[in-house]
């Protein structure tokens, strides 16, 4: 019996044991189900900052954990390791108990641990993971983080946000003909950060590409756009470097992300420069 999977815009009908464009959520006995639960790729702990987080609890350590798959396909992808692997990848189980209990060992431990950050792939192509440990990790008094291209659809993710602090948006470009290259929409993204914003801390992440991203009237328009939802929303401004299908191409000047970010000042309170 083919199944719609209903967590983002592309709506993937599956047939029976067909898996999406994620790689991470397929049909089973005609119900959609993350085929990615409990299967981590890479666990770490890492400064808040590095999310990138700068201002909530900064200073922070946070248990970052990620799986595979994602939903869109930005040739310039950074984690493409694990985000464009499928089930086939080598992963550990850990059951949402074991995560949150991980969690709280190290929050007492000389480390300290200030949470856990669904990170490195796209978490939120396993929904159900990371609702369930987030529901037990906010239980357990600790707080749960959303490193995220932000491209869900709103039903799913307004039943999520009450469980999640912050969230750190990939906001990848600001013209619908840049993620039509990666997949997406925009529109899609900016309605994600417009809600994300009103109920927990957000930041977001801009990656720029030379000569795709990169003009100061793009960066102009976005910032302009973010002041509108909230001027005190920080902005990272961030450096690509070669990697997945573009390695032939330079990493993006400094010069660059020193422009961008004197555009988004104009506008935003908080504006940092990143991979620099």
């Amino acid at each position: 019996m083919k199944a719609v999977c209903s967590l983002c815009p592309h709506h993937c009908a599956l047939e029976e044991g067909q898996t999406g464009l994620c790689r991470a959520r397929t049909n089973r006995d005609g119900k959609i189900v993350c085929s990615s639960y409990g299967r981590v790729t890479a666990l770490a702990v890492d400064p808040v900052e590095k999310k990138p987080l700068r201002r909530f609890y900064p200073g922070s350590r946070i248990l970052s954990v990620g799986s595979f798959g994602c939903n869109l396909r930005c040739p310039f992808c950074q984690n493409s390791e694990i985000s464009m692997a499928d089930s086939g990848t080598r992963t550990i189980e850990l059951s949402p108990n074991q995560l949150t209990a991980k969690a709280a060992e190290l929050s007492q431990s000389t480390l300290g641990n200030l949470g856990v950050a669904f990170t490195y792939n796209e978490p939120l192509v396993g929904y159900e993971y990371v609702r369930d440990c987030c529901a037990l990790i906010r239980r357990a008094g600790m707080k749960t983080v959303l490193v995220t291209n932000g491209f869900i659809c709103e039903e799913p993710l307004r039943k999520l946000l009450p469980l999640v602090d912050a969230m750190n948006i990939d906001l990848k470009g600001f013209t619908q003909r840049y993620y039509e290259w990666l997949g997406g929409d925009l529109e899609t993204v900016k309605r994600t950060i417009e809600i994300a914003a009103a109920q927990c801390h957000v930041e977001v992440t801009t990656l720029i590409v030379p000569g795709r991203n990169d003009s100061e009237e793009e960066m102009r328009a976005e910032a302009s756009w973010l002041a509108s939802v909230s001027p005190e929303i920080p902005l990272h401004i961030t450096r690509s470097f070669p990697r997945y299908r573009v390695q032939e191409e330079a990493p993006t000047p400094l010069a660059t992300i020193d422009r961008l970010c004197a555009e988004a000042r104009k506008n935003l309170r908080y504006v940092y420069a990143g991979n620099c």
